[in-house]
């Protein structure tokens, strides 16, 4: 009898996709240079955006135990703060901080996502896991081990979003955070293949997240807390496999039960490529401006029409921007923005900011700011539309493009060049110019939150590969903690 059939007891082999996961988490091993060097950037980058993140009040609520005193003693390390944790709350706090200004790395595909999301998992499973080693007279885990844990989530990730849509069947794309962050924390805790298929089986049964809260008229500061959720259930998943805890084989492909059915409309998952390092190698950067990414050639128009229109504010007529299908989909807003979530998810304000003051920074997004009443009034003379050249580069493999364009247009008939960019500053096409903004937001990021000793400590030990790979993970953590 087939397992097709509702009434058969008989166990199925599992599931494709989460096998094919658990044999390149397992066995792949990375050999790319170039994923090893720009993963050292994005960990760097992740870690800047978390020590930022610490400015913001909403954010550091979210930081600790659970339930207060609910501390482990030689847990996993929280940067930037003093706080010991289990491994699954730590998860927790670190996804909490590297998310929360949504200014972390991108990738944009059929799904979209932040694929340096997964380190709050990979970061607290391996200081858990190298202290843990420590006290048992092992090894610790290395920079490097951190490294290819994340060359290998971002894959996951990235390769997932290549061509299956979580989002138009109303998903979040952190499912894929937790879909990927399980994967690699269960090997990392000493799990193989058959518990990375069980975890994984585990992370598909717990359906997907609703994006309610990042859209209108809900748009809330869940999104900036979302990853990290998606960070504490995968070790939740990771520890539960390496116990002995039984995975459902065909979580994906059961009649009626299964994710597929339940999910997606019945539709398998398409891929566009096998698992290799091609999404780390490509991953976006946000380098310049903590703005949805969509928006962020949009941004960097406006930013070049500033010197122009700030003088003119009030004689501005209309300003017409064009974006991609996903940009018009997810990102033009009209009517009030209740707060920082529903502001950095609005074209028409991440636009109007730049034109206005020549700047677009995280504190642009706060009640103070928003209250200028000129935003509101820019925001009311937009008109976005999609640009199907935009939306085809969009997709296109070579190219993955995030284009936008912004003219302004006066009341006295004169209007700005129509000024366009296909890709920001942080697209691996720009490599050679935005690792050094990308090195110097870092540093500067690190001087917010950290004494200076510290922030000098940490440059020092991120800046020569080699020796970096090799640090043990204890090591680095107590760098970043005070």
């Amino acid at each position: 009898m087939s397992h097709h059939d509702i009434r058969s007891a008989v166990r199925p082999d599992p599931d494709q996709p989460m096998v094919d996961i658990a044999n390149y988490v397992a066995d792949y091993t990375i050999d790319s240079k170039e994923a090893y060097d720009t993963a050292r950037y994005m960990l760097m980058d992740s870690l800047g955006c978390a020590m930022l993140a610490m400015k913001f009040p909403e954010c550091v609520k979210h930081l600790g135990p659970l339930v207060p005193g609910a501390t482990l003693a030689g847990g996993a390390r929280v940067p930037g703060t003093s706080w010991e944790l289990d491994p699954v709350q730590a998860a927790y706090n670190i996804g909490v901080q590297v998310r929360w200004l949504d200014f972390n790395d991108t990738w944009l595909a059929a799904e979209w996502g932040h694929p340096s999301d997964n380190l709050g998992a990979i970061l607290a499973v391996a200081d858990y896991v190298s202290r843990k080693n420590i006290r048992e007279g092992k090894a610790p885990l290395t920079i490097k081990d951190v490294l290819t844990a994340a060359i290998k989530a971002h894959e996951i990730q990235g390769c997932y979003a290549l061509k299956n849509s979580f989002n138009r069947v109303g998903m979040d794309h952190v499912i894929l955070v937790r879909l990927a962050s399980t994967a690699v924390a269960t090997q990392m805790l000493g799990g193989g293949k058959d518990e990375i298929v069980n975890a994984v089986s585990h992370s598909w049964i717990d359906n997907g997240v609703l994006r309610t809260y990042r859209h209108a008229p809900n748009t809330g500061p869940r999104k900036s807390w979302a990853a990290g959720d998606a960070c504490r259930r995968a070790v939740t998943h990771a520890l539960n496999a390496i116990k002995g805890c039984v995975g459902y084989p065909s979580a994906l492909t059961a009649k009626t039960w299964g994710f597929y059915d339940v999910a997606f409309k019945g539709k398998p998952f398409e891929f566009e490529r096998d698992f290799g390092s091609y999404v780390m190698e490509n991953v976006l950067f946000k380098i310049s401006f903590p703005a949805e990414f969509h928006a962020q050639t949009a941004v960097e128009c406006a930013m070049k029409l500033h010197a122009q229109v700030a003088g003119k504010l009030d004689k501005i007529e209309r300003i017409e921007i064009e974006t991609q299908e996903a940009g018009v989909r997810i990102i033009d807003k009209t009517g009030p923005l209740a707060n920082y979530a529903d502001r950095d998810h609005c074209i028409q304000y991440m636009v109007a900011v730049p034109l206005i003051f020549g700047r677009l920074t995280a504190d642009d997004y706060n009640d103070v700011v928003a209250a200028d009443p000129r935003i509101d009034a820019l925001r009311t003379k937009m008109t976005v539309k999609e640009n199907p050249q935009f939306t085809t580069d969009y997709f296109d493999p070579a190219k993955r493009y995030i284009g936008n364009s912004v003219q302004v247009f006066f009341a006295d008939g004169s209007k700005t060049e129509k000024v366009s960019i296909d890709y920001p500053i942080g697209h691996r096409k720009r490599r050679a110019e935005g690792i050094p903004v990308l090195v110097k937001k870092f540093e500067a990021a690190l001087a917010v939150h950290l004494p200076a000793h510290q922030v000098q400590q940490i440059v020092e030990a991120s800046r020569d590969a080699a020796a970096f790979e090799t640090l043990p993970v204890p090591q680095f953590m107590e760098m970043l903690a005070i």
